[in-house]
């Protein structure tokens, strides 16, 4: 499909109009995680010893979760997590939700079309469809729930929002995303996925209001944070067993099935330049890239493909010491992170997730 512009020009008319974050209310230092883990794993598996340094080695200070970090610890089956995952997916939701509209200046009722991007729980009806009973939408807002991106769900969520807001003059989007990554964390898998999940993950949710412009509108639009430009994706073939869930009477249970900063090193630069190809860009007409921090080693390997010195992307590593991995809305934290420290000029927004995919999205903060 041929872009709708090419080069560094945003495609006209996308703005991103506000950005909010927000995390459950349970702080947990690293040290008491690797602690508890210790005392529970250590006494189970011969594997923990060996593994224990990736609590220091993640570089993580803090996380956030929903639950006290003791109930990890603790058995719970997927019914009883489902509904932990709606109570507290909903009330992050709601949040940011009302974050994202006051800081855009709006009412629910002013916005056109929910997105809602979460792949750590199962809710039907949706989050999206439960927000409009708990704020003043309008009864034809659009809803798009979307599940299954992981990681990847933070850029392509507001990838989505933004074809939609382009679908008419005057489009306003509000995008939701949630993601409680600690419910994956099992007490019954002694893994080394799992050792690795209780070391980097954390919960937290973002939100944003994205808009089109109204040639037509009789009242001043607001300029808002910036513009959106071109995204895109690529999905590999026969690499579903990479990074995902496995599903039990347990809940979920988390698959990293290889290295993926081996995926970045080997893999990442061919969809990377593939992207920038098809929209006639190139690393130059970037200010910065704006990348999902996995882990300090998924870090480490995109300021290398990137061509930046090791410890350039300082957003993405304090992002990751604060909060940890919370998959989708992690990169929109880190977005946040430099639209505060007064970042400016084309940023290419970039995640990796299941599927195995990558993501990318062209976003011009002023």
């Amino acid at each position: 499909m041929t872009p709708i512009t090419r080069g560094t020009t945003a495609i006209v008319g996308r703005r991103l109009v506000s950005l909010a974050t927000a995390v459950p209310k349970h702080k947990i230092a690293q040290d008491e995680a690797r602690a508890s883990a210790r005392a529970y794993f250590g006494t189970k598996t011969g594997i923990f010893e060996h593994l224990e340094p990736v609590f220091t080695n993640a570089q993580i200070d803090t996380r956030y979760a929903c639950q006290p970090f003791d109930w990890y610890l603790q058995p719970h089956d997927f019914g009883e997590k489902t509904a932990l995952y709606t109570e507290h997916a909903l009330a992050l939701g709601l949040e940011v939700a009302e974050k994202a509209l006051a800081d855009a200046g709006l009412g629910a009722e002013e916005i056109d079309a929910i997105v809602c991007v979460s792949s750590t729980g199962i809710m039907t009806p949706s989050l999206d469809a439960r927000m409009m009973n708990l704020l003043p939408f309008r009864r034809d807002t659009m809803r798009l729930p979307i599940f299954g991106y992981g990681c990847a769900g933070g850029v392509l969520g507001l990838s989505r929002a933004a074809q939609l807001a382009q679908s008419r003059p005057g489009m306003r989007v509000l995008l939701i995303v949630v993601e409680l990554c600690s419910m994956a964390i099992r007490h019954d898998r002694w893994t080394p996925s799992n050792i690795v999940a209780t070391a980097l993950f954390g919960d937290g949710a973002a939100a944003a209001v994205i808009e089109s412009d109204d040639p037509d509108a009789s009242s001043e639009q607001p300029g808002g944070l910036g513009t959106i430009g071109v995204g895109g994706e690529h999905t590999w073939q026969d690499t579903l067993d990479i990074m995902g869930w496995r599903v039990d009477g347990l809940g979920l249970d988390v698959i990293f099935q290889y290295s993926i900063p081996a995926v970045i090193a080997e893999d990442y630069p061919a969809a990377l330049f593939g992207f920038l190809g098809r929209n006639g860009l190139t690393l130059k007409d970037i200010a910065r890239p704006c990348c999902h921090p996995g882990g300090v080693k998924v870090i480490d390997a995109l300021e290398d493909v990137l061509g930046y010195q090791r410890g350039t992307f300082d957003a993405e590593r304090s992002v990751l010491r604060d909060y940890g991995n919370m998959s989708a809305p992690t990169v929109l934290f880190v977005l946040d992170r430099l639209a505060r420290c007064g970042t400016k000029g084309p940023l290419l927004l970039s995640s990796l997730g299941p599927g195995f995919c990558a993501a990318f999205q062209m976003v011009t903060l002023s």
